[in-house]
């Protein structure tokens, strides 16, 4: 049997999917929807001190792929535009229906220190289990110095959490931006301001297109356009990466991680808790598909555990994280080359023109007696990048196997190649 139960800064979830604050979680009947699908937790859209601000229409914009099925999404909606009074009420009703889901108070303020206490407090008396700081929106809210105008500051990120740590006896989630060069140094404000945990990524500042008849930025606002946040699948690389780096580096031990960013199936689930998140956060998928997406998210990630002998999160939790090193880290006598099965191959050419036109001229094309196409790879001529495995259209056709394996590792610093490798000794 597994258990998908886990527990990140000391709150306790019966399963690591948590909704993300955003339009999903804006009110009571959804939130109470999506506990009856299964989602273990969610954190409130988040809440700002009356007057409630004033949204715009339209708010999302979408990036397709060439199939037109959605990877992102891009939006330009502002935190809760409900009174607090409302939204509080609703969440205390929630803890009190639902006592075994984690609801989790998302909060945003000016700089300023009364504030972020004062709303801290009133949430807090709320019932929530812990509060996550949004100091990442990239649109709006910044413009009046807020979200990611604080985000983007170390020593402002390392202020607003230690007021809220000072203020509540809770666990404080410190919600990072990935609009910054270096996820570390937020990170390690946040962890000096006594966060519990850290909430990464928040929206990437976008524009996802324009509309070429009117000549304005999509979404179009009467007439007008302007940047906005972007999820979904295809910000995961980047939330992975930054995922990655906090849980790897010593500097930031310590600080748990609720990794959010283009989580859509149970593996990319699976792949943030490896690289040592303690829970997810889901938001572009539930608005895609609905709520009850996490049924096949708790399913998947159940057998997936029971196929690998895991009984717990915990017991995978991190596994990849030492396996995650810095470029010169990596072995420079290992030695790949690719392999196309010619009984799988159907003869598209997919492989030979990317190699031909982008790659390195390793793949040769010769006649068949049945008129057919053989392609080959010229090993001579083959460095291994896996580009003609990616584009080729059947599964496990191209593989790459490994040369030479009885070469030691070789990092570049102890390369010989490496020109600077003398001057360094």
């Amino acid at each position: 049997m597994t258990d998908l139960g886990c527990t990140i800064a000391g709150v306790e979830s019966i399963n690591p999917f948590w909704l993300a604050s955003a339009p999903p979680t804006d009110k009571k009947y959804n939130v109470e929807r999506a506990f009856k699908a299964g989602w273990g937790g969610a954190v409130w859209k988040t809440l700002g001190e009356d007057p409630p601000v004033v949204n715009v229409t339209s708010r999302y914009g979408v990036h397709r792929s060439f199939d037109r099925s959605i990877i992102g999404i891009n939006n330009i909606e502002l935190i809760s535009d409900r009174p607090l009074d409302v939204n509080l009420r609703e969440i205390e009703e929630m803890r009190r229906e639902w006592p075994d889901r984690v609801i989790i108070g998302s909060i945003m303020a000016p700089l300023d220190e009364d504030a972020w206490k004062s709303l801290a407090i009133r949430v807090a008396n709320a019932g929530v289990q812990g509060i996550e700081l949004n100091l990442g929106c990239p649109h709006g809210m910044c413009e009046r110095g807020m979200g990611s105008a604080v985000g983007q500051v170390p020593e402002f990120v390392e202020k607003t959490t230690r007021w809220v740590r000072e203020a509540v006896n809770l666990p404080v989630f410190t919600k990072l931006t990935p609009n910054v060069t270096d996820i570390m140094i937020p990170a390690g404000a946040a962890k000096s301001g006594g966060a519990h945990a850290v909430s990464l990524i928040n929206t990437v500042n976008s524009v996802i297109g324009v509309d070429l008849d009117n000549m304005v930025p999509t979404p179009t606002v009467d007439g007008r356009g302007t940047h906005g946040g972007y999820c979904g699948e295809a910000v995961k690389p980047i939330a992975l990466h930054m995922t990655a780096e906090i849980a790897r580096h010593a500097e930031t031990q310590g600080l748990e991680i609720s990794a959010i960013g283009g989580i859509t199936t149970w593996r990319d689930a699976a792949e943030f808790i490896a690289l040592g998140a303690g829970a997810v956060q889901v938001c572009t998928a539930a608005m895609l598909f609905g709520f009850r997406i996490v049924e096949d998210m708790n399913d998947g990630l159940s057998a997936f555990m029971a196929e690998k002998g895991y009984k717990s999160i915990e017991d995978f939790k991190g596994a990849a994280t030492t396996r995650t090193v810095d470029w010169n880290a990596l072995n420079m006598n290992h030695d790949l080359k690719a392999r196309i099965d010619d009984d799988a191959c159907i003869e598209c050419g997919r492989c030979f023109i990317a190699c031909e036109d982008t790659s390195h001229q390793a793949i040769r094309i010769d006649a068949k007696d049945d008129g057919g196409r053989k392609f080959t790879v010229i090993d001579d001529e083959c460095v291994g990048c896996n580009l003609c495995m990616h584009v080729c259209p059947v599964k496990d056709c191209i593989t790459m196997e490994p040369v030479d394996t009885d070469r030691p590792y070789v990092t570049w610093p102890e390369d010989p190649r490496n020109p600077l490798r003398e001057a360094a000794e």
